[in-house]
């Protein structure tokens, strides 16, 4: 299979059918925008179908994996309900795409990964995690439900109560901790990250493609289980994006300032 009409993702042909993947704009710390939204939401179907893959492996360009939706992205839905109707579908491909891909995908999670960056990164098969690099939802600090992977997988890697905390707070998490708490395979100096990732691939590459591929479609029986707990979260996110708290949130995002969301609005204490 031919991958070169890709424009935010590159890829790497290794031996043993070894796939690396990266995602490219390291401009803006590889943020997602439509068009590679849109990429990532297509890619795991066709590395599925591609009889040269047996494995994948997904890093970021530059300093960081993923640093979430670009905000101009996030602008141009808020009210759009065509827009936010195209963004369910398109996240609904691209979370059942990599819980379907037959093929093991494993992330090298070289620094920040933030929203449609933290689906890729925790997604995957395996994670392969910088300790310092910086992880977290943040959904609700834009003024959106947690939406996307997050309702569905939080709580099966690290548990009720730090799934929680983390999504209905919206603070990020190192590395260090992420590994702690189950979030993520491994935690590594930075330096390790990429080279970890691609000798576990190998070590899956060059074993029983059947064995391995079918081990990955029965435990991800857990998440196709949990597929009305996704639907849902994706279903609300998207609502918010027809609520004004969301304007508050971007625009609190480029101003650099806490937001001040008009749901939030303070009111006097009752006597």
């Amino acid at each position: 299979m031919n991958f070169s009409d890709y424009q935010h993702l590159l890829f790497e042909r290794r031996a043993n059918g070894v796939l690396l993947i990266t995602l490219n704009r390291p401009e803006v710390f590889n943020a997602t925008n439509e068009t590679m939204h849109a990429e990532l939401a297509r890619v795991w179907g066709e590395v599925s179908a591609d009889p040269e893959t047996r494995v994948a492996v997904v890093t970021g360009a530059g300093k960081a994996f993923s640093a979430g939706g670009d905000l101009s992205m996030v602008e141009a839905m808020a009210g759009d309900h065509e827009r936010v109707a195209d963004m369910l579908d398109e996240m609904s491909r691209l979370v059942y795409g990599l819980v379907d891909c037959n093929k093991p995908v494993i992330s090298a999670i070289n620094g920040v990964a933030v929203g449609a960056g933290t689906v890729v990164a925790l997604l995957a098969d395996i994670s392969v995690c910088a300790e310092d690099a910086k992880l977290g939802d943040g959904h609700v600090k834009l003024g959106v439900a947690a939406g996307d992977h997050a309702a569905i997988l939080w709580p099966l890697l690290a548990g009720m109560a730090k799934a929680k905390y983390y999504l209905m707070t919206g603070e990020m998490i190192t590395g260090a901790e992420a590994e702690r708490i189950g979030l993520v395979t491994k935690a590594l100096p930075r330096d390790q990250v990429l080279d970890e990732a691609l000798r576990i691939a190998e070590v899956m590459a060059t074993g029983s493609q059947n064995a391995i591929r079918w081990t990955k479609k029965s435990l991800n029986n857990w998440m196709r289980n949990a597929g009305p707990i996704f639907d849902q979260s994706a279903a609300y996110e998207m609502l918010c994006f027809m609520a004004p708290d969301v304007v508050e949130g971007y625009t609190a995002l480029r101003e650099k300032r806490a937001p001040a969301f008009p749901s939030a609005a303070p009111t006097a204490p009752t006597a």
